[in-house]
């Protein structure tokens, strides 16, 4: 079975979008082109969507500074930030219940700090928001991946952005005619507590749905080829086939392909995306352009 996992390929990460990569569209002409010419070799399409709201932990409006002002887009908030008062998440902030973490029974609970879980609700019951962004700040830079870096509001739920780029949808949606399946979609980062480049678990898991996928991971891994591609390879793709991989048998490696004419960085971060490459080859990934690739 030859699995396509297509990541995030949404307008606001491509020209015009809020988040725009310049050489998206061209990536995304040769994704379809890619689906359209091996539609009948492909068994399965799976494709992830960024969702997110406009309070987002990693969104300007989430927080604020002592003279009410947000950041602006791409500052970096550290944990020190945080402590320092220097910015705070907003003080109205009012989270849906199933995004808050739960005290017992759930992700919140296994800290590696002495932190108690029980400090994220005061007196009369209420989340304390402050609180969590201390230790979220705390939790994320002891990964040594990455500081909290607020983004232009993207792909929020129900707009233009959110939605998958015309070209790439059409050939989806020639793929299904064609073969009678249907894409399976995947969203992630609906959670406005943590951010999730990877589409299989959360930079800092908040409740045990933002924890690890396994039963996602184990549906890919039943695939003879796995084929990936999507935006942007500096980060959510970057991050999506790390998790993959690490969770692969080694000698089995060789069966993920990654295809990176049709992934581009977030400007400023090409770094990330060289470095990807360069461990990924190490691995065994395979990594060709589109044209190369053979089904």
């Amino acid at each position: 079975m030859t699995t396509l996992l297509l990541i995030d390929i949404q307008n606001d990460f491509h020209p015009g979008g809020s988040l725009a990569i310049p050489t998206a569209h061209e990536d995304a002409a040769r994704t379809a082109s890619f689906i359209l010419r091996h539609a009948t070799s492909i068994h399965r399409i799976v494709a992830t969507l960024d969702s997110h709201q406009k309070l987002h932990i990693a969104h300007p409006c989430f927080w604020t500074n002592s003279s009410g002002e947000h950041p602006d887009p791409f500052t970096i908030i550290s944990h020190n930030d945080v402590v320092g008062g220097k910015w705070i998440p907003r003080g109205d902030l009012k989270h849906p219940p199933i995004h808050a973490p739960l005290v017992e029974n759930d992700v919140i609970t296994t800290s590696e700090s002495n932190f108690a879980p029980t400090t994220l609700w005061n007196e009369h019951g209420e989340f304390d928001t402050l609180a969590w962004c201390i230790e979220y700040t705390r939790r994320l830079e002891s990964k040594g991946r990455f500081q909290l870096c607020i983004w232009p509001e993207h792909c929020l739920i129900g707009t233009e952005g959110h939605n998958v780029v015309k070209i790439v949808r059409e050939a989806m949606d020639s793929w299904s005619h064609a073969t009678g399946r249907s894409v399976e979609w995947v969203d992630k980062g609906q959670n406005l507590l943590t951010e999730m480049y990877s589409a299989l678990c959360a930079e800092v898991p908040v409740n045990k749905k933002t924890s690890f996928d396994y039963d996602l991971l184990n549906s890919l891994k039943q695939s003879e080829k796995l084929i990936v591609c999507g935006q942007a390879m500096s980060h959510c793709v970057n991050y999506t086939v790390r998790d993959i991989v690490q969770h692969w048998p080694k000698e089995e490696r060789n069966k993920i392909t990654l295809l990176k004419d049709c992934a581009s960085s977030v400007p400023g971060f090409e770094n990330a995306s060289e470095k990807f490459i360069g461990d990924m080859l190490e691995a065994g990934v395979v990594v060709d352009v589109s044209e190369n690739v053979c089904l």
